[in-house]
């Protein structure tokens, strides 16, 4: 990343008693990220105390994550009808103590942000939720993110998102059929999973370039939220560079936990309609 980005944000106001310069307080919160070290090693880097790490991390990461609605962001209606994948993933944190630490703790038992995102096949993040407990489900997180009410408006014309069967399907949120039946469903929800896919190859890249999203942010809730964005933030400006993606394991997230039988009922029928036009209209004519 280019320091005169964020130079003007994260300057010292004077020069005087041997300001750090803003390269040095860049440097210290990459290797951060890219360490997951304690905040007192990672002063140790440009010989700084823990305390003045941690004022150093807090000011670059929020001066990062203010980048956020011109590095993420969804692409214009001119692209592809499928515009992205959504799914979400766990980035584990501290424990925050007191009595709301439960609601922090996911299915795999450790203390995380279940983070939303929404990425396209060059695996930049093109929309992000980063303030949902890891015990939320990922439909209650998407039914109150503003990218719903957006395909809902149907701001983007035709254009719909893949997510897995841990949502709803919607005639702008397609998922892959519970039950294929017939050749050309067997051969729409083989192409929906080689599409998807690119979701968490996203993470494995994203998680692999930044491994405190892994080993576990361990600040503050509020601070580890903007952490949260503004390694996204940097991912995504790696990828405009053509920077070398790291070689990665990718890292099947939990089978998606199913919708209730009576909510897929309610709203089976009318939200099937994109889906299965988009069957009709696509993998019969292949077979």
């Amino acid at each position: 990343m280019n320091p005169p980005l964020i130079e003007h944000q994260i300057k010292s106001q004077t020069d005087r008693n041997n300001a750090i310069s803003p390269a040095a307080k860049l440097l210290l919160t990459l290797r951060f990220y890219a360490t997951g070290c304690m905040l007192i090693t990672a002063g140790d880097f440009i010989g700084v105390s823990k305390a003045s790490a941690c004022y150093i991390v807090t000011k670059v990461t929020e001066a990062i994550a203010s980048l956020r609605e011109r590095y993420i962001k969804f692409p214009g209606t001119q692209f592809p009808q499928v515009i992205g994948v959504i799914d979400c993933t766990h980035v584990r944190i501290m424990s925050s103590g007191g009595n709301e630490a439960e609601r922090y703790r996911n299915r795999k038992g450790f203390f995380s942000w279940n983070v939303q995102t929404i990425c396209d096949a060059r695996l930049r993040i093109i929309d992000i939720v980063a303030r949902w407990p890891g015990s939320s489900h990922d439909q209650t997180i998407y039914n109150n993110s503003r990218v719903k009410g957006t395909l809902q408006d149907n701001e983007f014309g035709n254009s719909i998102i893949l997510g897995d069967s841990g949502y709803a399907n919607t005639n702008y949120l397609i998922t892959p059929l519970d039950h294929p039946n017939i050749p050309a469903e067997v051969l729409f929800n083989e192409s929906h999973v080689r599409t998807r896919n690119c979701v968490e190859r996203s993470y494995g890249v994203w998680k692999r370039r930044f491994p405190v999203l892994s080993v576990g942010i361990r600040v503050s809730l509020d601070h580890s939220k903007a952490i949260v964005v503004a390694t996204a933030v940097l991912h995504n400006i790696a990828i405009e560079e053509n920077e070398n993606k790291p070689p990665i394991e990718i890292e099947m997230e939990d089978v998606p936990v199913p919708l209730s039988d009576v909510l897929v009922r309610r709203v089976a029928h009318e939200n099937n309609r994109m889906r299965n036009s988009l069957i009709n209209n696509n993998f019969t004519n292949l077979l």
